[in-house]
């Protein structure tokens, strides 16, 4: 049968621009990535919420491979931010730590796995709270990759 362009698969948003960062599994380059993030994105304009939403977003993601990915030894975290057409930011950051068993209960509000119960358990929340779209996939041993989008308002043009 032959296709139509009506019943063919939806076209992937283009690329505009992207960097990509990767840095030590240290507490004190969550803040790096934070600003990395939002400088990188400034050049489309956002508002002020729309940048601290995604700030929170990868400071979740950032401290939870620190924490939970590396807690046994310090490794390196990817971080790659698109601004891809229709000013839409896709974000991801990625380790290559232990991994999560279940990442379905990982994502559940107030789930964690740190015994001594310094931990909320709202990572996988708080970041789904600020974004339009949240992907997790993790291997044990080999890691895991936290993918966010977030469709800005139209309050700017690149």
């Amino acid at each position: 049968m032959k296709r139509t362009n009506t019943d063919s698969a939806p076209r992937k948003a283009q690329v505009i621009n992207r960097i990509q960062i990767k840095f030590p599994s240290l507490s004190v380059n969550e803040g790096l990535a934070r600003s990395a993030a939002a400088v990188f994105i400034a050049q489309l304009d956002p508002s002020v919420t729309e940048l601290a939403d995604i700030k929170c977003a990868v400071s979740e993601a950032v401290t939870n491979c620190i924490v939970h990915g590396y807690r046994d030894a310090p490794g390196i975290i990817t971080m790659t931010v698109s601004l891809l057409e229709g000013r839409t930011v896709k974000i991801e950051i990625r380790d290559k730590g232990c991994g999560i068993a279940d990442v379905r209960q990982a994502r559940q509000p107030l789930f964690t796995t740190d015994a001594a119960g310094e931990r909320s358990g709202m990572g996988f929340t708080v970041m789904e709270s600020f974004t339009d779209s949240l992907r997790v996939s993790s291997k044990v041993g080999k890691g895991t990759t936290v993918t966010m989008l977030r469709r800005l308002s139209e309050r700017g043009r690149i």
